[in-house]
């Protein structure tokens, strides 16, 4: 198949048209010169260069990437039909169940927008982070704009980079085995998944205690951690139950953060829903 640069064009094009600034939790922004969302942000959400979503709008720009794909299906709510013509117009071949399913379903997406009040992250069966709301955001830290390695939990975890997500070393021992119980059983369903593949031989070169573990073939301890605590820059450390829901025919899990009511942690998410991104200063 050769990649149909028009019809990607007109498609994307045409399903921008139909999405709603409130749909993705943007103002309105007064009067509008285009129905739907502005090229400017679809290209913020989806992570891209608004350089390269005009080319791609303007059918100057073939053969987007897998992930380039994944990201606009996400943004512009593609059903799974959408999905796949965006995939064969694209001349990629569309993520299949050889591959982890990590596609952003309607369903789950108006999930994430009406649940405001609660910071809800959304992973795949690697633990790699696929989107979050703003509160989750707020939370954890924006990293909707690093590259898709330094948003995967295990990744952050092996390689000591920085994060708010703050454990005790017994927690970490936890966290560590739990994670590598997971990868092997990933890699177990999908052993052709590119992205896993590369993420477990990278971590095996990087990490000698990642490799280590692998090598044990050790089971995740059950139960696994129930509450995690992130260390805010405003606002100090915030301890939230965590509870992961399974979304059914997908391989994505919705982590979702919740406190008892009248808590101290409830205090401090009505003041991060308040605060937002923004510091104190």
């Amino acid at each position: 198949m050769v990649s149909d640069s028009n019809e990607l064009a007109s498609s994307l094009r045409l399903w921008r048209g139909r999405v709603s600034p409130a749909e993705v939790g943007l103002p309105e922004g007064g009067r509008r010169r285009v129905l739907g969302l502005r090229r400017q942000e679809v290209a913020q959400l989806s992570g891209l260069s608004v350089e390269y979503l005009a080319r791609l709008e303007q059918g100057r720009a073939i053969h987007p990437s897998p992930s380039v794909l994944m990201s606009l299906a996400r943004v512009l709510r593609l059903s799974d039909q959408e999905r796949a013509h965006l995939f064969r117009v694209a001349d990629q071949a569309e993520p299949a169940h050889r591959s982890i399913r990590r596609h952003i379903t309607p369903s789950v997406q108006r999930i994430l927008d009406r649940l405001t009040d609660l910071p809800v992250q959304v992973v795949d069966a690697s633990w790699q982070c696929i989107t979050s709301n703003p509160l989750a955001y707020a939370l954890a830290g924006d990293t909707s704009a690093l590259p898709m390695r330094e948003r995967n939990l295990a990744w952050t975890v092996f390689t000591g980079a920085p994060t708010r997500y703050i454990r005790t070393e017994a927690e970490e021992r936890l966290l560590r085995l739990e994670l590598v119980s997971d990868l092997r059983e990933a890699r177990s369903r999908y052993p052709k998944d590119k992205l896993l593949g590369d993420l477990i031989d990278d971590l095996l070169e990087v990490s000698t205690d990642f490799a280590d573990l692998w090598e044990q073939r050790l089971a995740a301890p059950q139960p696994g951690l129930s509450s995690r605590t992130f260390l805010h820059p405003e606002i100090g450390p915030i301890t939230m139950d965590s509870d992961f829901l399974t979304v059914r025919d997908t391989d994505l899990r919705l982590i979702v953060y919740t406190s008892a009511q009248d808590s101290e942690a409830a205090g401090q998410l009505d003041l991060l829903a308040t605060i937002g991104l923004q510091p104190f200063s």
